[in-house]
C-alpha cells in the first residue's frame, strides 16, 4: 500500500499537534480579511487550536457569501488576495464567485486520485465542466499533482467522448458517476472498445448498483466528496468503508441550522474548516448531510471518516450533479403569473437520474413552462401541469425519490 503523502498516517497525537500549530495560523490570516470583520472581531486566534475550539466561532453559510459578494464583488472580502492574484475565477448557480489556483494540489483533489489508484501512465478523460464552474479545474489539478496526463473532455457530445477515449487511449475517467454509462453504452454501440480501468467520480451519488455495473466491466470506481467553494472535504479509498476526511480541513457534524456538534454518530449538516491560506473558509456550512463512523479505514489511512453524502439540510438537491434549489423553484412560480405551485421530483430510470417538474397552473402549456425551467434550473425536465390544488400540502418544494441503500 502506497500513500499520497506521510500526513494520511499520522498518528491521533501528531495530527492534533499539527493542528494546534496550524489553526491559531489561519484563524488569524482569516481576521485580515474584511469578510470575518465581525463574525473573527475579538476572538484570539492563539486560543482557537482544535475542532472543539471551532465550535465557539459562527457558522458561515453559503447565503452569507451570496450577500458579501453583492456588495464587494467576486468574493465579498473572504480572500486574502484581489481577484487578479488568483489563477482562476468561477461562477457557481447563485451567483457565487469562487477563486482557483494552480499551485500545486491547490484543491486537494490528488489525494483522492491517488486513492483511485490514477498515476504516472494514466490518461484521464476529464467530464467535469470546464465553463464557468470549478470541477474540471478541480480535477485537472488533481490529475496534475499525480502525474496523469489529462484530455479535458468537459460534457457532452459522446460520440466525440468515445472516439477520443478510444485514440488518447484513456485510462482514467473523471466525471459524474452516470455519465461514464452512457459513453460505455455507446461505444458498445459504435462497436469500440475503450481502456478505462478507473474511475474518479464526484457531484451526484454513486449507487451501489451502479458501482457493481463497473466493477462488471473491470472499472474500479471510486467518489469524493468536494464543493466548488471548498475543494475536496472527503473521498473514498479500496476500503470503501465510509469517506475519509482530507488532510487540510477540518469537519465538524453539527445539529442543522445551528453551530452546534451533536453526538459522535449522530446524523447531521456538514460544516469544513479549511487550511487553504489563499481562501481561509472558516467554519463554512455546506448544507450537506453526514454523520462520523467510528474507527479508522482497514486502508491504513488514519484521519477521521464519515458515512458520505446522507441528503440535504434543507431541500437542496443534487440532480444530474446540479444543485436545484428551493429559491430557483420560488422564481420558476413568479414568471409566470398562471403557475399558483411548482414541484420538482428526483428519480432515477436506470441508472441515471431524472427531474420532473410538476406545474399546478390555471393556463399555459409544458412547452412554455420547459423553456422557464431551463432558463432558471439550468437543465430539461419532464413537465407535468396539474389543476390547482393538486399537489400536496406538505411543504415540500423538491422531493428525492432516488434510494441511497
Amino acid at each position: 500500500m502506497t500513500y499520497f503523502d506521510t500526513l494520511e498516517t499520522r498518528s491521533d497525537d501528531q495530527r492534533a499537534s499539527d493542528l494546534a500549530a496550524a489553526l491559531p495560523k489561519q484563524i488569524a490570516l482569516a481576521q485580515t480579511a474584511a469578510g470575518y470583520a465581525d463574525s473573527l472581531s475579538g476572538i484570539e486566534a492563539s486560543s482557537i487550536t482544535s475542532a472543539a475550539d471551532l465550535a465557539a466561532l459562527q457558522v458561515l453559510r453559503k447565503s452569507d457569501l451570496s450577500k458579501a459578494q453583492g456588495g464587494n464583488a467576486p468574493f465579498g472580502g473572504f480572500t486574502v488576495k484581489p481577484a487578479s492574484g488568483f489563477a482562476h475565477i468561477f461562477q457557481s448557480p447563485g451567483p457565487i464567485y469562487e477563486p482557483g489556483g494552480v499551485d500545486h494540489d491547490w484543491w486537494r483533489m490528488g489525494r483522492f486520485l491517488h486513492a483511485v489508484g490514477i498515476g504516472a501512465g494514466d490518461v484521464v478523460q476529464n467530464c467535469f465542466g470546464y465553463h464557468l464552474t470549478p470541477a474540471g479545474m478541480i480535477f485537472e489539478n488533481g490529475a496534475r499533482a499525480v502525474g496523469a496526463a489529462v484530455l479535458p473532455a468537459g460534457t457532452g457530445q459522446t460520440e466525440l467522448q468515445v472516439t477520443a477515449a478510444r485514440d488518447v487511449g484513456a485510462t482514467a475517467y473523471a466525471g459524474t458517476p452516470d455519465y461514464l454509462k452512457v459513453i460505455l453504452d455507446k461505444a458498445e454501440t459504435m462497436g469500440v472498445k475503450l481502456g478505462f480501468t478507473k474511475a474518479a467520480v464526484g457531484g451526484g451519488a454513486l449507487f451501489p448498483s451502479l458501482r457493481q455495473e463497473y466493477a462488471d466491466r473491470g472499472i474500479t470506481c471510486l467518489q469524493s466528496y468536494a464543493t466548488a467553494d471548498l475543494g475536496s472535504i472527503a473521498y473514498e479509498s479500496a476500503a470503501m468503508e465510509g469517506m475519509i476526511v482530507d488532510e487540510n480541513v477540518i469537519v465538524e457534524i453539527v445539529t442543522p441550522g445551528t453551530g452546534t456538534p451533536v453526538a459522535p454518530g449522530e446524523v447531521g449538516e456538514v460544516v469544513v474548516t479549511t487550511l487553504n491560506p489563499d481562501y481561509p473558509l472558516i467554519r463554512f456550512a455546506t448544507g450537506d448531510l453526514s454523520a462520523i463512523l467510528p474507527g479508522t479505514s482497514p486502508c491504513g489511512r488514519t484521519n477521521l471518516r464519515i458515512k458520505g453524502w446522507m441528503g440535504r439540510a434543507d431541500q437542496t438537491t443534487k440532480i444530474k450533479g446540479m444543485f436545484v434549489r428551493p429559491e430557483q423553484v420560488a422564481a420558476l412560480v413568479e414568471k409566470h403569473d398562471e403557475i399558483v405551485k411548482a414541484r420538482v421530483i428526483a428519480a432515477r430510470d436506470g441508472e441515471m437520474d431524472t427531474m420532473t417538474v410538476q406545474i399546478e397552473a390555471n393556463a399555459g402549456d409544458e412547452i412554455t413552462f420547459g423553456k422557464s425551467v431551463i432558463e432558471v434550473l439550468k437543465m430539461k425536465a419532464k413537465i407535468e401541469v396539474v389543476a390547482p390544488g393538486a399537489l400536496p400540502k406538505d411543504g415540500l418544494v423538491i422531493e428525492d425519490q432516488r434510494s441511497y441503500d
